[in-house]
């Protein structure tokens, strides 16, 4: 059964984008079938799979407000090998006109049931804020990962982004689960790094994937490129961390996944905070 993940969080340029493209990037490497939806307005990951967002005949707008269905909509990469629902500006407007459609937290859910039997994982990209578009890619989702750096406002970030977790699985998606957080731009050489690490590592125990994503030239290099850094660079540290990240990805998502409330993590970064 396909598990649908929501790559989510509210601070802006913590490596969501580059996540959404280079873990499922290393899941089809290992054989996996899986659909990356973009949901953010900017369009990165979009970009970032070799798709131009400025020429694209249907969309994630068009999903959402009922123009057509997911599957019309759904496109092939050629290099990255996962398929994509892309996006564009048009997803901006898409925000204000889901607030007069009916069950308009649930359009995603519903677009997605369509199709989602056809992957083995579905990772929702987005946007670096609270909206309509990100309670959608909640709702639908079974599961949220979450990329954050190891810096002392992004444990303030991470605080909200689980208090908003938890109102969206009070009101909307009772079945939502943190599926998972993981470290990016991880620097080891760096003290304050090495100290948010490790709180994280008590507070958060198995949550924490042991895989980090390091700074690296060429990761940030390849969406200029239209590649993720796997088909970039296949040698460079960046691709061999979403390779080690995809395994480990792999054994916990099909074994199974810890489930502890949201109430309790929430409290928990009250602690480190």
């Amino acid at each position: 059964m396909s598990q649908i993940f929501a790559i989510t969080n509210q601070k802006g340029g913590v490596g969501k984008t580059t996540t959404a493209v280079n873990l499922p990037a290393s899941l089809v490497a290992m054989k996996r079938k899986v659909l990356v939806v973009d949901l953010d307005p900017q369009g990165n990951a979009t970009m970032g799979s070799g798709i131009d967002k400025n020429d694209l005949a249907l969309s994630a707008y068009d999903v959402l407000t009922g123009k057509c269905d997911c599957e019309e909509a759904i496109v092939k990469t050629e290099h990255s090998g996962y398929d994509l629902l892309p996006a564009n500006g048009d997803l901006t407007a898409a925000e204000v006109e889901l607030l007069e459609m009916k069950m308009k937290e649930h359009r995603l859910q519903y677009a997605l049931a369509e199709v989602k039997q056809r992957y083995d994982y579905i990772f929702i990209d987005c946007p670096p804020s609270l909206n309509m578009l990100t309670v959608n890619a909640l709702t639908a989702a079974n599961f949220t990962f979450i990329p954050m750096q190891c810096e002392y406002y992004a444990l303030e970030g991470l605080a909200a982004l689980l208090e908003t977790i938890g109102q969206i699985q009070k009101v909307v998606n009772p079945n939502l689960k943190i599926g998972g957080l993981l470290r990016t731009m991880y620097d080891p050489r760096n003290t304050l790094t090495n100290d948010v690490s490790d709180q994280l590592k008590a507070h958060f125990g198995d949550q924490l994937y042991s895989a980090v994503i390091p700074r690296n030239v060429r990761l940030a290099e390849a969406p200029s490129f239209g590649l993720p850094a796997l088909q970039f660079d296949k040698s460079s540290r960046g691709a061999m961390a979403y390779l080690a990240l995809a395994g480990e990805f792999i054994r916990r998502n099909e074994g199974e996944l810890a489930d502890t409330s949201l109430i309790k993590e929430h409290e928990k970064i009250k602690i480190i905070g």
